[in-house]
């Protein structure tokens, strides 16, 4: 499994995890607390780590978090662990996040999921936050042996690699293709889409290139599709109609929905199978599933802003 390689084995990510209740399926660490960044701010030893806690019942979760760790929360631990993952659920992009928190001498931020959300998001990309984390280098610092959790992080991983390849021509470099990737998982921060320095993608990048190939380096070779020249660090993938069709129909759920938007004229209410087909054989392919990207962060940010809104209004 190519998430495995991730596993940490820092005693200091295992020592902030112990001041919390164990009952996750999965902790991982990242950002750039974790990973070594490129750029003037980076500061890895001094900066804020962060966490994303994924757990299948939210509500036994904050309830037992909010008696060890009252302080955490923000004004809203007065309505309780329903109120907090009514909020966690159904405002933002699923995750509830408790910020600026000193834990073993660490500044920390963590963030708290339902499982079958990040499931849905690993799959569908429904909009991308966590999901598209998950698509860069992350300390893996607890998982459970559930096979549709690890099935859907494996699956997050591919689509990921698909969605580059239709975005990339016929060859291309190792860093090319990180940086697609490393491209497509902001895409899903709203920071970037209202225009944060895009050199950040080049800066986690540049340095964690082994991490990246350690990430993606066995289903690289394991793709039929794709020739994987791997001392040179060079690739090749099949951009033929059939081949990238191939690619299109494996592509995320919302992704499809959102292509087929693009693609089809007003009356015609073609089925997705159909204006994939006719993208595949389209010259401006990527340039497609590129806008096609650009709109599923667009409407997904626009819905989170919106449903926020609501939330602030009946706040008292």
């Amino acid at each position: 499994m190519a998430l495995q390689a991730l596993r940490s084995s820092g005693v200091a990510f295992r020592k902030i995890l112990s001041h919390f209740p164990e009952e996750l399926s999965l902790a991982f660490a990242y950002g750039s607390g974790v990973y070594r960044q490129a750029g003037p701010s980076s500061d890895q030893k001094n900066g804020m780590l962060d966490f994303v806690f994924t757990v299948d019942d939210p509500v036994a979760w904050h309830s037992k978090n909010l008696k060890r760790n009252w302080s955490h929360y923000s004004f809203l631990k007065v309505f309780g662990p329903k109120m907090i993952t009514s909020i966690q659920n159904n405002y933002g992009a699923g995750v509830y996040y408790n910020s600026l928190i000193m834990c073993d001498g660490r500044l920390i931020k963590y963030g708290v999921i339902s499982t079958s959300i990040l499931i849905e998001d690993l799959l569908n990309w429904n909009n991308l936050y966590v999901a598209g984390r998950l698509q860069k280098p992350v300390k893996i610092v607890a998982m459970n042996e559930s096979p549709t959790l690890r099935s859907a992080l494996d699956k997050n991983l591919k689509s990921a690699v698909t969605a580059a390849f239709l975005m990339l021509p016929e060859s291309f470099s190792e860093e090319d293709l990180f940086i697609e990737i490393a491209g497509l998982s902001y895409s899903g921060d709203f920071r970037m889409v209202v225009g944060e320095d895009k050199t950040k993608v080049l800066n986690i990048v540049k340095p964690n290139i082994a991490h990246f190939r350690e990430l993606y380096g066995s289903i690289l070779q394991e793709n039929p599709q794709v020739v994987y020249k791997t001392q040179q660090g060079r690739l090749e993938i099949d951009k033929s109609p059939e081949g990238q069709f191939t690619q299109l129909m494996t592509l995320p759920k919302t992704l499809q929905q959102q292509i087929n938007h693009i693609m089809d004229p007003p009356g015609k209410n073609r089925d997705v199978e159909e204006t994939l087909f006719q993208v595949a054989h389209d010259p401006d392919c990527g340039d497609v599933v590129r806008l096609g990207m650009k709109k599923s962060v667009v409407y997904s940010s626009l819905k989170l802003h919106k449903m926020w809104k609501g939330w602030l209004r009946k706040t008292p």
